[in-house]
């Protein structure tokens, strides 16, 4: 199994068009963020569906739960795979949304923000369990998986077991920029860690041959 889920982090259907071509056969899944389908809507996921790969629709959504609902069902009539929600919208939301969803798509809940470091969290009032607590409250709730950066993916593997799936962004190669990222870690820290996803964007989106990017990407995950 190809574990690397490709951020299409551009701002245009051609550009992420072209990179998901580029990228097909070499990465395991698409994600499209909330930049592209803010600009384009349902075409992005048109866009990329050619590429024949899963299509992650990362829309973090967060509102009362009869909109999150009618947000999901939406969603899920694009033929996405994947859709997220967050976590700290509560249980009745994350309900919402997986009945909004139905069966054929998965539903991922993101705990905290791999942007947000330590203070960040205390600044506006996370507690130091956060990520636990929460993510075991929207796994009881419906969720199928769980976002979380690769700082809390081996210590939320050995709490949850083997059945949730547990998707990582923040991933950034050994010696990569980490831009705005605090809580990062390689692809093969996550990978060791339990993830079944690393979810890659700049790494990829700026390398000058994506496709040798992921595969050195995917080497590497293979001795990890």
């Amino acid at each position: 199994m190809n574990r690397i889920c490709a951020a299409l982090d551009v701002p245009d259907l051609r550009s992420a068009a072209e990179l998901a071509r580029k990228l097909a056969g070499h990465v395991g899944m698409l994600k499209l963020g909330l930049e592209l389908f803010t600009a384009h809507g349902p075409a992005a996921v048109e866009a990329v569906r050619g590429a024949g790969l899963p299509l992650f629709l990362d829309l973090k959504l967060h509102d009362i739960p009869q909109t999150v609902e009618g947000a999901a069902r939406e969603a899920a009539a694009l033929g996405v795979q994947y859709l997220t929600v967050h976590a700290s919208g509560g249980a009745e939301m994350i309900r919402a949304a997986r009945r909004g969803l139905g069966a054929k798509t998965r539903l991922l809940a993101v705990t905290v923000l791999t942007s947000l470091d330590d203070a960040d969290q205390a600044a506006i009032g996370l507690a130091r369990d956060a990520v636990p607590r929460l993510a075991k409250l929207a796994l009881a709730a419906g969720a199928d998986g769980i976002v979380c950066s690769p700082h809390e993916v081996g210590s939320l593997r050995a709490a949850l077991g083997k059945g949730p799936e547990l998707v990582v962004p923040g991933i950034r190669p050994a010696g990569a920029a980490k831009g705005d990222q605090r809580r990062t870690g390689t692809p093969a820290e996550a990978v060791r860690g339990g993830a079944d996803w690393i979810v890659v964007g700049r790494p990829l989106r700026d390398a000058p041959d994506p496709a040798a990017a992921a595969d050195a990407i995917a080497r590497e995950i293979a001795g990890a």
